[in-house]
């Protein structure tokens, strides 16, 4: 089964890694293997959900065995083109969300389970229903847990989180936040239960069932270098500064993912709709910040990414943007002409979705390819 590329449809520059391949995914997947075993940092896969809706490009009702079993053979085949300490990250809704999870399990492991992300996929009111569904999931596993958790990426640190910081006593050092002196006596040693002498002479004692995180001596040295607050009078209760300029790492992912951080399919639409001009495109479409979010936290620059079910192609046009290299699958004539030609508005400079964020501007190129079957 040769893969095919065909002029026509690729753009930019050639030879750059990025792939359109048009052809079945499972059969792509199967002549990939013997070129990128080991090679893809992160495959993202949103596969139809089976959840019986009708939708422009396909009817969603599957059996329930045959959609499993469907799924997860790509699965396995996804597995082996993992590197080492790659991520796969699944769309999927409430429909098969729990069947997925245990035919994962079987695949990956259960031991190499990252966690499950709630999206909170629109914010309106859906009235139509018993339950509005405002949320769908992202099921994530690593090839290698340990592996993966010594390369996975904290996210930047929000204005939010950087307001926290101040300086209300104008250290030199900048910015800080300040953090409990005390913690659980539960592993306490004798030398950490002691009267506390603020520098005005004020004694504080350690609360009932706490302990001062230093010892006595060690407390003494963080308040001579400044490091210790006692408020704005110096009669507070003693905390720990801790300054945004020592800070070495961003934030820990979290599993709740809200619409205003990583959009709705809303948010998806409408940038489909300033690319092609087309009122009715994809039903379902992800927004680029959602997978941007995905791509931040399992890939670096030069990375490679898969995506099997290309459908509009939002994950290479974000791979694009952040610089990581690419192959996206899809059987359907959409990928030449919906797919690829939001990739060359991409590279054209495309100003939508992430661009503003990643200052994108254009550039870069992919080749197209189709799989040509001979039996």
């Amino acid at each position: 089964m040769p893969i095919v590329r065909v002029d026509k449809w690729s753009a930019g520059l050639s030879a750059t890694g990025n792939r359109l391949i048009q052809g079945d995914n499972l059969r792509v997947l199967e002549a990939l293997s013997t070129q990128y075993v080991d090679s893809v940092r992160c495959a993202y896969l949103d596969p139809p959900y089976n959840n019986g809706e009708t939708y422009q490009h396909y009817f969603d009702n599957m059996g329930h065995a045959e959609w499993l079993h469907s799924v997860a053979e790509r699965l396995r085949k996804i597995r082996t083109l993992l590197t080492a300490d790659g991520s796969v990250w699944i769309s999927i809704d409430d429909s098969e969300v729990h069947y997925l999870k245990v035919a994962a399990d079987e695949i990956f492991g259960r031991d190499n389970f990252i966690g499950t992300i709630v999206w909170e996929r629109r914010t309106s009111r859906e009235n139509r229903r018993v339950l509005s569904r405002n949320h769908e999931y992202l099921l994530a596993y690593a090839k290698d847990l340990s592996k993966w958790e010594r390369f996975r990426n904290p996210l930047p640190i929000t204005p939010e989180v950087a307001n926290r910081y101040r300086n209300p006593d104008a250290d030199p050092r900048g910015p800080w936040q300040s953090v409990s002196a005390n913690v659980q006596a539960g592993h306490a040693t004798p030398q950490q239960f002691y009267a506390l002498k603020a520098p005005n002479g004020r004694i504080h004692e350690v609360p009932k069932g706490r302990c001062w995180v230093y010892t006595k001596q060690k407390m003494m040295d963080e308040i001579a270098k400044g490091n210790v607050w006692f408020g704005v009078a110096g009669t507070s209760v003693p905390r720990l500064k801790r300054f945004l300029s020592e800070r070495k790492t961003g934030l820990t992912p979290n599993t709740l993912w809200r619409a205003d951080e990583v959009g709705t399919t809303s948010d998806a639409k409408k940038q489909l709709l300033a690319i092609f001009q087309e009122e009715t495109l994809f039903d379902t479409p992800k927004p680029e910040a959602l997978i941007h979010r995905i791509l931040q936290i399992s890939t670096n620059p030069g990375d490679l990414v898969l995506d099997p079910y290309l459908g509009s192609g939002t994950t290479t046009a974000v791979a694009h943007k952040m610089n990581r290299a690419y192959i996206g699958i899809e059987i359907g004539d959409h990928i030449k002409t919906h797919s690829s030609s939001r990739m060359r508005s991409v590279i054209a400079g495309e100003s939508g979705g992430v661009s503003r964020l990643l200052s994108w501007s254009g550039g870069g190129g992919f080749d197209f390819y189709r799989l040509t079957v001979t039996d």
